[in-house]
């Protein structure tokens, strides 16, 4: 072997191993996904799906809390639905963590599930009609089994007299490609750390094939966070419904002055 041709050889063997070690070093995104906090429709119990209320004094307080509990993490980008409970959940946490100024992107695909007929009538009443096509006496029957939260979504859009309740395919497809565009997003810009603003009901229909964890059928607390890494093109659900964030910023903001 000559010395250009061997050098050649060498050149190339150490771009190829260059372009592997880039295309790992990028496969890595952290994603937070944060339900948004208390609202009027939440206080009364009722089903808020596309339907929209603002946020309580509670909710707000909430929100501020899970703000200054994530201040410090490195976010790259931040997306809502264009649910105005989602928007000023997220205004009330950038200002918490001293970005107000900072863009949000707004996917659809963000949204809560849509409930149809059921929209703005009472949570307890549909659930419990949820729960007796699956099977059971009531909801609170419904809840001791904690059934695959599909199989519930699916339920509702059975019963739903008006017809147009979405499926739980339906969710699942839109929130898992609002994901993926999320992740794709940050892989094109080097962003390693995600904030996205959601529902519960739609962010657990994003995971549900995602883990095993029985979490995932559990409704998540407002201001909870659910935590999604993507690495190597695989999906990871780190944390479910992960409360210390908002627990982090409660005590850093009872200790201001």
């Amino acid at each position: 072997m000559n010395i250009k041709k061997g050098l050649f050889i060498s050149l190339l063997a150490v771009s190829t191993a260059l372009i592997n070690n880039a295309a790992a070093g990028e496969d890595g995104v952290t994603i937070y996904f944060a339900r948004h906090g208390k609202t009027v429709l939440n206080t009364y119990d009722r089903a808020q799906g596309w339907a929209d209320s603002p946020l309580v004094a509670p909710g707000i307080e909430t929100a501020r809390y899970l703000g200054a509990g994530l201040k410090g993490i490195p976010f790259g980008r931040y997306y809502t639905s264009d649910a105005g409970r989602q928007r000023e959940t997220m205004q009330i946490i950038l200002q918490e963590m001293g970005q107000p100024q900072a863009p949000v992107v707004e996917l659809l695909g963000l949204r809560e599930v849509f409930f149809g007929g059921f929209e703005g009538l009472s949570l307890a009443d549909m659930l419990d009609l949820a729960a007796k096509k699956l099977g059971f006496a009531d909801r609170k029957a419904m809840d001791i089994v904690m059934p695959a939260m599909p199989l519930v979504i699916d339920a509702i859009s059975q019963i739903d007299e008006k017809q147009a309740a979405e499926n739980a395919a339906q969710v699942k497809a839109r929130t898992q490609q609002a994901l993926h565009t999320m992740v794709q997003d940050a892989l094109k810009a080097g962003d390693k750390h995600v904030l996205a603003v959601s529902s519960g009901l739609s962010i657990l229909m994003m995971i549900s094939d995602l883990t095993d964890n029985p979490a995932k059928n559990r409704p998540l607390a407002n201001a909870a966070v659910v935590k999604i890494t993507y690495k190597n093109g695989k999906y990871t659900v780190a944390d479910i419904g992960d409360m210390q964030y908002v627990a982090k910023g409660k005590a850093a903001l009872e200790k201001t002055p």
